[in-house]
């Protein structure tokens, strides 16, 4: 069979014809049929198909890290487990120190008695309103107290050895002696803000969170 066949003859070739056309024009016709159908099949088939491959890769790449991330929190739960154990415990050990409704009168009674018990004069002891917060309130105090400097130290160490936490703002300490006043010359006047804290019951919290829009 020889497939050998000129320009010339490719030119005098009729399309309607190809019947008639000799074996090579014929085979190099199918040849190029069989290249139209197989890009058109790579066009409309394999290239969708290939595009779906990467996006399938790139999910994989990113399951992939998910569930190394997840494998290491599950590798470290029961360490997170005695965390939350560990915070629950220190913050039940934290509310035991707020003094419920009834013991803040108590409370109030025993930072007094400490001033007095350290040997300072009291000028000024003024419980004020309560402020509500989440879980708590603090109501402030104001307090102006009269001693020397080792008086007022004795007070504040006192006071952050009580059981229950009161803490202390706005600490202000001036001579309160007289010019020439030889009966206190060392005297000094500390004016400050002591503030308690009360541990809010559920339905009292209830409350408050309703009376702000809280849910």
């Amino acid at each position: 069979m020889n497939l050998n066949f000129d320009l010339d003859q490719i030119n005098q070739l009729d399309f309607r014809e190809t019947g008639g056309w000799p074996l090579p024009a014929k085979v190099v016709l199918c040849a190029v049929i069989v290249l139209v159908l197989v890009g058109a099949g790579y066009w409309f088939t394999v290239k969708d198909q290939l595009t779906e491959l990467d996006s399938a890769r790139q999910k994989e790449t990113t399951l992939r890290q998910e569930f190394e991330s997840k494998s290491a929190k599950a590798a470290n739960l029961s360490a997170y487990k005695k965390q939350l154990a560990d915070m629950q415990a220190s913050f039940g050990a934290l509310l035991r120190e707020l003094p419920g409704q009834t013991e803040v009168d108590s409370l109030l009674r025993d930072i007094s008695q400490t001033a007095q018990s350290d040997g300072l004069e009291q000028d000024l002891f003024q419980p004020k309103a309560e402020v509500k917060k989440d879980f708590y309130a603090e109501k402030p105090i104001e307090m102006r107290v009269r001693g020397n400097f080792h008086q007022l130290a004795h007070f504040v160490s006192d006071v952050a050895a009580l059981p229950r936490i009161v803490t202390l703002h706005n600490i202000s300490i001036k001579p309160a002696g007289r010019a020439g006043d030889a009966k206190a010359p060392d005297e000094l006047a500390m004016t400050l803000t002591a503030k308690i804290y009360r541990y809010l019951e559920p339905d009292q919290r209830s409350k408050h969170k309703k009376r702000h829009g809280r849910r």
